[in-house]
């Protein structure tokens, strides 16, 4: 067997689908920046695969689940990817003129702060979820592990980036002379959109509070001076 082919064994073994479908998601939103920027129909398209991306959101964890995969690192890269694929589409939107660019600024913002804190909580054997979770009381747990509210903030950036696809769909369509709908409906759509990613940034922030504040139990404690 040759060289090739071995790599080609390892790099698609079933161990290694999980880590597949995060880059697979990551490639998916990077085209969809391709494809918004071509002129209608190529948007709608677009559309079509922020919803693929969001879909497979979790499909990794699940097959890492199913064939006794799960790790602590598989965990980081997870969390990795969905943070690549969520900064694309909050960063596009807002260059695209749909979302305030305060937006990105303060998801990101947000994004480093928390992974810095889950890093040195890794480092003390304590991960953002699961039996080891760094959060330390059952309201922080809740709010930032549980089903609930990770739940809530998956379809609340489900609803923001599909109806945000929407609105740049309509634009498109709008440069091309293309009225998809009524501009009553147009508006109501921006009005909605507004709304929701109002709330997935004020989820967001909610979320972030509890791993900041657990946190500091791991920044009471100065290391000893070295002489």
């Amino acid at each position: 067997m040759t060289s090739l082919a071995i790599g080609a064994r390892r790099v698609f073994s079933p161990a290694r689908l999980p880590d597949l479908v995060i880059l697979t998601r990551v490639a998916l939103a990077f085209a969809v920046l391709g494809l918004f920027s071509l002129p209608f129909p190529y948007p709608a398209a677009g559309l079509v695969l922020i919803v693929v991306a969001i879909a497979m959101d979790g499909l990794d964890g699940y097959l890492a689940r199913r064939l006794g995969v799960t790790s602590d690192l598989g965990a980081i890269l997870d969390i990795t990817g969905d943070r690549i694929v969520e900064h694309v589409f909050w960063i596009y939107f807002a260059v695209a003129g749909l979302v305030p660019i305060w937006v990105p600024l303060l998801i990101v913002s947000r994004s480093f702060t928390v992974d810095a804190v889950r890093s040195v909580a890794l480092s003390a054997g304590k991960t953002a979820f699961g039996e080891k979770t760094m959060q330390r009381s059952s309201v922080s747990r809740f709010l930032v592990a549980s089903r609930t509210m990770r739940g809530a903030y998956g379809v609340a950036k489900v609803a923001s980036f599909v109806l945000l696809g929407l609105l740049g769909v309509l634009s498109g369509a709008a440069d091309e002379g293309v009225a998809l709908i009524s501009a009553g409906a147009s508006a109501g759509t921006l009005r909605l959109t507004d709304w929701v990613v109002g709330l997935t940034v004020l989820i967001c922030l909610v979320r972030a509070l509890p791993v900041i504040w657990d946190a500091r139990v791991f920044f009471s404690h100065r290391p000893p001076d070295v002489p």
